[in-house]
């Protein structure tokens, strides 16, 4: 499956409704973002299982920065409608297959106890 383009209308529903989203956060000016691109879209159709949402950083500017995007391409994995993975710079095959393969391998009861006892020791 082609990656889909992600909006502000459309982007909580997306990570909230699968159980595995990438988001690759790019623009149209950017060189490594274009580099990233056909690596992206391989993935896509290797990977039916996972939604790969694509979102334009000057379409969307409003959704990039409440992602507190500060370098592109930024790529981030959400698992059952939690951020796993955020990570800037165009990543090689190899290692967006690393993580993807890592995503998918997590223990979701686990990261919910460690995110909740986070939350629990943070005064604010």
């Amino acid at each position: 499956m082609a990656a889909i383009t992600l909006t502000a209308e459309n982007f909580e529903q997306t990570v909230l409704e699968n159980d595995i989203v990438l988001v690759d956060f790019w623009a149209s000016w950017c060189g490594p973002c274009r580099q990233f691109a056909p690596i992206y879209e391989a993935a896509s159709e290797a990977n039916p299982d996972v939604v790969f949402g694509s979102i334009d950083t000057e379409a969307e500017r409003a959704l990039a920065a409440a992602a507190n995007i500060t370098s592109i391409p930024t790529l981030m994995a959400f698992r059952q409608g939690m951020l796993v993975f955020a990570q800037p710079g165009a990543l090689p095959a190899a290692a967006l297959d690393q993580v993807l393969a890592g995503v998918r391998g997590l223990d979701m009861d686990q990261v919910r106890a460690e995110q909740a006892a986070a939350g629990a020791e943070d005064p604010t």
